[in-house]
């Protein structure tokens, strides 16, 4: 059982928002460290930034305005990081904070609805979210012709007792509901577990560098991992926490960056 939603549902629009504004602190700093949270929903966008980079209204809101595709209030705090957690990392890359981290080798149900939901958001690229629950699927896309769908559906996929929209068309979006960073974390990370969230943040965030690590093990030796960290540390399973950031980073930029991470998640 698996629930996957698309790049336009409001929570991932809030990751997107976060991860671009992520992307952004990258073109400025080599190594920025910048931890972001996006609320947005009927037309505000809230954003709390605590960066090493200086971020104004206007560069904020140009992200915002692209993502979203509307005009938008944009509400922007951007402080400097702590002291104390930035001294941290001032003469080497060490993790930044506690947490605890599992990965999962993906099952083929995770593998097959993520391939049906990004085949229906090629047509539907709006709001919309699918469970997948062994033959039941169920399907929620906002802006579509329900019965279409649903006759479209059946016939590409026979094997499945399909739902779609239950309570009828809708519209979705941020005007109907509202989004924030880090909400969709089962649809991110599949049965894989964490103590934080993805999105919004640079990649010496444990958060971030060790659950994609811990993912990436879990793919490639096909067995559940599992890693805990305190702040400070310069080691996790034997690697040299500054080589984990690395292959973190090395994976996030070959999806495109923190952004097109942000769209689905690690798979």
């Amino acid at each position: 059982m698996i629930e996957k939603v698309n790049p336009a549902h409001p929570d991932k629009v809030a990751d997107r928002i976060a991860g671009a504004i992520v992307d952004y602190c990258y073109t400025k700093q080599e190594n920025p460290k910048v931890a972001v949270e996006v609320l947005i929903g009927h037309g505000l966008c809230t954003i709390i930034a605590e960066t090493s980079v200086k971020l104004t209204e206007k560069s904020v809101k140009s992200i915002v305005e692209r993502i979203v595709g509307e005009e938008i209030k944009v509400k922007l705090v951007s402080v400097n990081q702590d002291e104390h957690l930035a001294s941290n990392q001032e003469n080497e890359i060490r993790c930044g904070d506690n947490g605890i981290f599992k990965g999962e080798p993906l099952t083929d149900e995770e593998m097959e609805l993520t391939r049906i939901a990004q085949e229906i958001y090629l047509k539907y690229p709006t709001d919309g979210k699918y469970i997948l629950d062994g033959n039941k699927l169920i399907v929620c896309q906002s802006n579509c012709d329900s019965n279409e769908l649903l006759k479209e559906l059946t016939e590409n996929y026979p094997e499945y007792d399909i739902t779609v929209n239950p309570l009828g068309d809708w519209t979705g979006g941020t005007n109907v509901d509202a989004g924030a960073t880090n909400r969709k974390l089962g649809s991110d990370m599949g049965h894989s577990v964490t103590g934080g969230g993805l999105h919004g943040k640079d990649i010496s965030k444990g958060d971030l560098s060790i659950n994609v690590y811990a993912w990436l093990k879990a793919q490639e030796t096909g067995r559940t991992k599992q890693f805990s960290c305190a702040i400070g540390d310069t080691e996790i399973d034997g690697e040299p926490y500054s080589e984990i950031v690395k292959i973190a980073k090395e994976y996030v930029d070959s999806i495109g960056g923190f952004e097109e991470f942000a769209c689905w998640g690690l798979w």
